[in-house]
């Protein structure tokens, strides 16, 4: 039997609408509107980062989930709260690192290499469980499973769009996970 793992980005807050980096806000109407009306798979295990976005995500489409800290969202350190227009506005030069450099950490949080290994090694604990997991995180941590998953460097991490509840299926035969089309 093979793992099933359905990742999906949490609903929208108002730091998505700005393009804001997160800085522990929960959902608003428009976001439990929208994940009112989200189908969840049947599934085996649930969890969720502990962020309140994902938190409440969770709660909105009925899921009993476990947190898993592992699944929290990129830690952009002072920028928090912060729009990538007002970062490059105050910082153009990090600005520019953030986007070009996956080990750029400038901001005081982690780089995206090491958000990708976070999430590579969360995946790895379930690469061998049988059945259906379903797990609600942030568009950042679904960005960089896929990149664990397929080997793909780093760099690639802007090249993959995850809208609010965007979700990304993957599979596991016990010795390896593979992106799944759903």
């Amino acid at each position: 039997m093979t793992a099933r793992l359905l990742m999906i980005a949490h609903a929208e807050t108002t730091a998505t609408r700005r393009a804001a980096f997160p800085a522990g806000e929960g959902l608003d109407a428009r976001g439990r509107d929208a994940a009112a009306a989200f189908a969840v798979p049947r599934h085996d295990l649930a969890v969720a980062s502990p962020a309140p976005a994902a938190r409440e995500t969770a709660a909105v489409l009925a899921l009993a989930a476990q947190e898993v800290a592992a699944l929290d969202d990129l830690d952009v350190g002072t920028w928090a709260g912060r729009s990538l227009a007002e970062v490059a506005t105050a910082d153009p030069v990090g600005a520019a690192a953030f986007l070009a450099d996956p080990t750029f950490a400038g901001h005081g949080g982690e780089s995206l290499e090491a958000l990708i290994a976070r999430v590579g090694a969360c995946l790895e604990t379930w690469r061998e469980h049988r059945g259906s997991l379903v797990a609600v995180s942030h568009a950042a941590v679904l960005r960089a499973a896929t990149l664990a998953v397929l080997g793909a460097p780093a760099s690639a991490f802007w090249h993959i769009d995850v809208p609010p509840l965007g979700a990304l299926a993957f599979t596991s035969d016990g010795r390896r996970w593979a992106l799944r089309a759903r």
